[in-house]
């Protein structure tokens, strides 16, 4: 059993009003006094499993006392990161980020990048993408960054074509040529592996494809190259607590090689560490 905290869909159903009000008492204190723990909002797999390896086995030693909250969507942990409910989050990457913080306001920041995720198009319908018949439907996820990186992973295996320098908001309207008439399921990222029976196939992030028992180096009919990929995971804080002493150590054993052979063991390329 994890030794985490876990933050369900249906706790976080009351948003951030709920978060803020929690921000006004002891946890936003405590997010800040560094004489307290660092808690730290993530994703179950493979942020919080990470968390918790470091948590188990390498805390103690530098003298890091770590608490790991879960979080199954890609909102809350940059909202309670802002509003000092937690210390820091571990989930997203500088796309992500930068989009986040330009339409919401936020000033969270990135520590130290640990891991890449890649991004899988998936079917339990066919076996290869070319066997997608005309007029298939296809799930991808409906925030900005990685409806755009979906359809670029497309665009990059032939599947569609994007019209020149759409970039990190790329949507279904960017399409200048789609040969199988392709349909575009818009839904968020943690219901799309959940679609796949739904659909003929679906472009998922790797920690909900992995949550979902789905290996990405073997599962996906095609998936994202880690050569140059501008999305990998890092531990984030808001703007000002770089220099926390407790984030320091916690950005260092993320990136040691104790960590590294961690990710290499437990995911077998599905999850790829970047340091």
């Amino acid at each position: 059993m994890r030794n985490t905290t876990k933050v369900t869909t249906a706790v976080l159903a009351a948003g951030a009003l709920t978060l803020g009000l929690t921000a006004c008492g002891a946890d936003q204190v405590a997010a800040t006094d560094t004489s307290k723990p660092l808690v730290v909002a993530a994703s179950p797999v493979p942020h919080a499993e990470i968390l918790t390896y470091v948590k188990d086995n390498l805390a103690k030693k530098a003298g890091l006392d770590l608490e790991v909250r879960e979080f199954t969507d890609y909102v809350t942990p940059n909202t309670a990161t802002e509003d000092g409910s937690v210390g820091a989050n571990y989930f997203q990457n500088q796309p992500y980020l930068d989009d986040f913080n330009k339409k919401n306001g936020t000033h969270v920041v990135p520590v130290v990048t640990v891991h890449l995720e890649p991004l899988g198009l998936y079917s339990h319908k066919v076996k290869k993408a070319d066997d997608l018949k005309s007029g298939a439907t296809v799930a991808v996820p409906n925030d900005t960054v990685n409806e755009a990186r979906a359809l670029k992973l497309l665009a990059d295996n032939g599947i569609i074509t994007l019209k020149d320098g759409v970039g990190n908001e790329a949507t279904p309207a960017d399409i200048v040529k789609n040969p199988k008439n392709l349909k575009f399921k818009e839904l968020e990222a943690a219901q799309t592996p959940r679609s796949l029976d739904d659909v003929d196939a679906a472009v998922v992030n790797g920690n909900y494809a992995i949550e979902s028992d789905l290996e990405p180096s073997k599962d996906a009919l095609v998936l994202e190259s880690a050569k140059n990929n501008p999305y990998g995971n890092f531990l984030a804080v808001k703007k000002g607590n770089e220099d926390d002493p407790r984030v320091k150590k916690l950005a260092k054993l993320l990136t040691s090689a104790e960590v590294k052979k961690f990710i290499q063991d437990t995911y077998a390329g599905s999850v790829i560490a970047s340091f």
